[in-house]
């Protein structure tokens, strides 16, 4: 079995968007180091410029993955890579709202295409029994992400500004291309760096799964094809899981520096060690729960194990206000839990839908999906403001979060089984 693409390909997936990642979540510590005072901006105002970028991150969703999948998604992620690293370090300088939130939209526009366009070059090197753990280590990043700009963060905001803080991880991420561009190719047959043995092994493999899956009139039409995926019930599904959980884990990330502050009454820069923790018990659940449902071909139980346990256990770090570090534990816990359903989660696309139109499905399941992190911080902003009571906000966390779970049920026995291949094909014969 090749090993190569294991230390190639997702190790650059890995730091692309462990620092796509970094850019995206750092206005929480910007939020946290003074950026609302010297902006004028209210908890509500917060609340919309962190979530504003997820309104431009549903642009690029569906061409990323349809490009991806039919063209060059090594070439879509570079070019992606410059724009947002300029978005970012422009950022710097807003000197109002306005300028706040029009650099958010933009960056989301940025990097709206590139997580699609990773999980079709993932799935163009990794077949179905592998590829709950492919998407695992590749879903590292985000709590890696976190875990690691949190603590560099807040050391940032404390010793330069929030603006350097900007400024910084913009030109971070321009440094990418150096890793990126060669490292990356976009499918065996193109790869210099196999040997033929591996090469063969993979095009056996990978092509024996496309020809069970491709149907007549799956490769027809690309976009007729994704007209007729809209209206398909798996789909709408899918979209309605992603909601769910993008709301909870957005409202619980952008708001955790402020949490823990409010929680602990530290410094920012032990605030940001602190909120590191629940963000690395995270790695152990999205890895863990990708290995589980490899070996058990159950895609579907573990997404709602782990939304069910999040929304818990979040929920429950507000019971107990006198116990500062009971509270603290549960939500490491909570962390642990957070993102544990991407993984089985982004392995059912190959199995519910078919060839030729897969990769166009994942960046609509992401682009709408991902309006949650409008959502999200958007509805904690305003319950910490209407309510005046994190426990309101929190309790919400837990009932989205809780009924992801329970869409999750609803999903057919395709993702609760080892049978991955025959299951998909025609769009004509996906349940509607």
């Amino acid at each position: 079995m090749p090993a190569a693409r294991w230390v190639r390909i997702i190790p650059a997936a890995i730091v692309v968007y462990i620092v796509a990642y970094m850019d995206r979540v750092n206005i929480g510590f910007a939020m946290a180091g003074g950026m609302n005072e010297a902006l004028h901006l209210s908890l509500l105002t917060s609340g919309i410029a962190a979530g504003i970028f997820f309104l431009g991150y549903l642009v690029l969703q569906l061409p990323g993955g349809h490009l991806a999948e039919h063209g060059s998604a090594k070439r879509f992620i570079e070019w992606s890579i410059v724009a947002w690293a300029g978005i970012s370090f422009l950022t710097g300088f807003v000197r109002s709202g306005w300028e706040l939130l029009s650099m958010r939209f933009l960056l989301g526009v940025a990097e709206g295409g590139a997580y699609p366009a990773i999980l079709v070059l993932i799935g163009n090197w990794f077949p179905q029994e592998e590829l709950g753990r492919a998407n695992g280590l590749f879903l590292v990043s985000l709590p890696l992400s976190a875990a690691i700009s949190n603590p560099l963060s807040g050391w940032v905001v404390a010793n330069y500004s929030w603006r350097g803080l900007f400024f910084f991880e913009g030109l971070v991420a321009l440094v990418l291309l150096f890793l990126w561009t060669p490292l990356i190719s976009d499918r065996p047959e193109e790869a210099k760096w196999l040997t033929n043995e591996e090469r063969e092994y993979l095009l056996r493999v990978l092509g024996d799964e496309k020809h069970a899956k491709a149907q007549a009139g799956s490769k027809g039409n690309s976009a007729r094809s994704y007209v007729q995926l809209l209206k398909h019930k798996q789909l709408q599904l899918m979209v309605a899981i992603y909601l769910c959980y993008s709301t909870a884990a957005y409202g619980y990330l952008f708001w955790l520096p402020t949490i823990v502050k409010t929680l602990t009454r530290m410094s920012l820069t032990r605030v940001g060690w602190l909120s590191a923790a629940p963000l690395l018990a995270s790695v152990v659940g999205v890895y863990g729960f990708g290995a589980l449902s490899d070996r058990q071909g159950n895609r579907r139980r573990y997404c709602v194990m782990a939304m069910a346990g999040f929304g818990i256990c979040f929920w429950s770090t507000t019971w107990f206000p006198a116990h500062l570090w009971l509270s603290y534990a549960l939500l490491v816990v909570a962390g642990m839990f957070s993102k544990g359903m991407m993984s089985p989660f982004w392995s059912m696309p190959s199995v519910l839908f078919p060839s030729g139109v897969s990769g166009g499905a994942r960046g609509i399941i992401n682009g709408i999906g991902n309006m949650g992190g409008f959502a999200g911080p958007v509805l904690v902003g305003w319950l910490a403001h209407w309510a005046s009571s994190v426990q309101s906000s929190a309790a919400a966390v837990c009932a989205v979060s809780v009924a992801g779970a329970g869409i999750s049920m609803l999903l057919p026995e395709a993702t609760a089984g080892r049978r991955h291949t025959g299951q998909t094909g025609n769009l004509a014969d996906i349940p509607k």
